[in-house]
């Protein structure tokens, strides 16, 4: 019965944090894939949330 964890995770019923080693692996798989990887983008957003949920702040100068 341990699929039904997996399978509600996959459909949207649970919510888990992004982490950075998550947003690696989808930042490297869409390069890898020739997909976009710039501002606005999945791989962008996935970076932006897990270097949020670790806590990463974004330095000023890095901000303009």
């Amino acid at each position: 019965m341990g699929n039904g964890t997996q399978n509600q995770n996959q459909q949207g019923g649970s919510k888990s944090s992004m982490s950075k080693s998550d947003s690696s692996r989808i930042q490297s798989s869409q390069a890898k894939g020739g997909n976009n990887t710039g501002q606005g983008s999945f791989a962008a957003r996935a970076q932006s949330a897990g270097d949020k949920n670790a806590g990463g702040k974004v330095a000023a100068s890095a901000k303009k």
